[in-house]
């Protein structure tokens, strides 16, 4: 991989849906260990790229190739009066890790939240073995809350597997 080759930032297109699926169904399986229906998946990203109530994306691209990317959706804050953005569906693919990717992408994400009326933090999950992810999360500064995170999901069965080899983020 040439580490010269310029990349740029820019917000999904519908034309992306296709890549910013299949990379979720690879996250999912390489993270996890799940695997997703990449038709659910397909819609589910053509449901944020054409309604920016639910969210957006934001990718790394090449000329030629999506490398990177992550999702932003928004959770009211009462505490705060304000909108926390969630990132989720961080991606970037093995050609190009360990090259900054996701620290151009959070920091372009933060930089955007500053700056936008009403957010008034980011926030993200991440999978509580993948000891890679965390270490790149706290570099950047954000910080481990007190919560935990449940949930009742109603699509995806969870079973006891657990991801071979935690993934890095950059």
């Amino acid at each position: 991989m040439n580490q010269s080759l310029p990349i740029t930032i820019r917000q999904a297109t519908i034309n992306d849906t296709d890549t910013i699926a299949n990379y979720n169904v690879m996250m999912a399986l390489e993270t996890e260990g799940i695997s997703l229906d990449l038709n659910r998946v397909k819609n589910g990203v053509h449901a944020v790229l054409g309604n920016s109530a639910k969210g957006f994306y934001i990718v790394a691209a090449t000329k030629t190739q999506v490398v990177g990317q992550m999702m932003i959706t928004f959770e009211w804050s009462d505490w705060r009066n304000g909108v926390f953005w969630w990132i989720q569906s961080v991606y970037v693919h093995p050609s190009h890790r360990r090259l900054s990717i996701f620290t151009r992408l959070y920091q372009h994400v933060n930089n955007h939240a500053k700056t936008t009326t009403g957010v008034c933090g980011l926030r993200l999950y991440v999978e509580h073995k993948n000891a890679i992810a965390q270490a790149a999360y706290q570099s950047l500064g954000m910080i481990q809350t007190v919560y935990k995170v449940y949930e009742t999901d109603f699509i995806i069965s969870r079973n006891s597997s657990t991801p071979s080899t935690p993934i890095s983020t950059d």
